[in-house]
């Protein structure tokens, strides 16, 4: 039994089918044997807020983790820059825990520090302008008082902004900053650290520190594209492994 498996940036939507059924075969076939699951940001596409719960598919998707929790797998949840309007709602009804970010968990005998990873694209200061506002308790309840309708029309036209300039952007300017991961570290007193966010999985080593990058998942690909996903695990004597969507390890 796996002591812990990690996953982040599935970007869950209707409009993904395989990916969500993906996404529910992991669920049923690997995370209800773990002991715990790591949800590291981006589960969905987006979260307007938990008022949303009400929709047909984010209300599958939040029963299937249920089922994962009512196994007996402690869940627990990270947000990211897509989702991170769920709350106390969504977490009593996925049976899940809400973890502030960076967050450090001791897991069979390991310290190994936990965040999404936006919060360390320092290069990118248009985003960390508006992670900044957004994340602020006053604009979030102005936000949330809105009909639901509006929210989810004023998510969609920040979506299609986000395309446009991060085309106009450099590779290097939207994943982490090395100080920002070097002072995490440092701040954390870890040596371990698992994120997603930048769609580039990886294990970087430097120095005596290990960080893991998550892979994305897309699943719903055309016939000349392979299909993108996967998770980490970490076994009860410390194994860190890489796993790709059928489960083998990667590395």
């Amino acid at each position: 039994m796996p002591a812990a498996l990690f996953i982040s940036d599935l970007h869950l939507q209707r409009s993904h089918p395989r990916t969500s059924a993906a996404f529910l075969s992991f669920l049923e076939h690997h995370a209800q044997y773990a002991q715990a699951l790591y949800l590291l940001g981006d589960l969905f596409e987006y979260w307007a807020g938990d008022d949303d719960l009400e929709d047909p598919f984010n209300a599958r998707m939040t029963a299937a983790i249920r089922a994962v929790s009512d196994a007996g797998v402690h869940v627990y949840w990270i947000a990211g820059n897509r989702d991170f309007l769920v709350g106390s709602g969504f977490a009593a009804a996925a049976g899940a825990t809400l973890l502030s970010e960076p967050h450090v968990a001791t897991i069979a005998g390991r310290r190994i520090v936990l965040l999404h990873g936006d919060a360390e694209c320092t290069k990118d200061v248009q985003y960390m302008e508006f992670r900044a506002m957004v994340r602020q308790p006053a604009w979030q309840k102005q936000f949330l008082s809105m009909p639901l309708a509006q929210r989810k029309a004023i998510i969609d036209g920040l979506r299609q902004s986000s395309r446009a300039h991060n085309g106009e952007k450099s590779m290097d300017i939207m994943d982490v900053s090395p100080d920002a991961v070097a002072q995490v570290f440092a701040e954390q007193a870890s040596t371990i650290m698992i994120h997603g966010h930048t769609h580039r999985p990886a294990v970087h080593k430097v120095d005596d520190t290990l960080r893991y990058v998550l892979p994305d998942w897309e699943c719903d690909v055309t016939a000349q594209e392979q299909a993108r996903g996967g998770w980490i695990a970490i076994d009860a004597r410390g194994n860190i492994t890489r796993h790709d969507l059928s489960g083998e390890i990667i590395d």
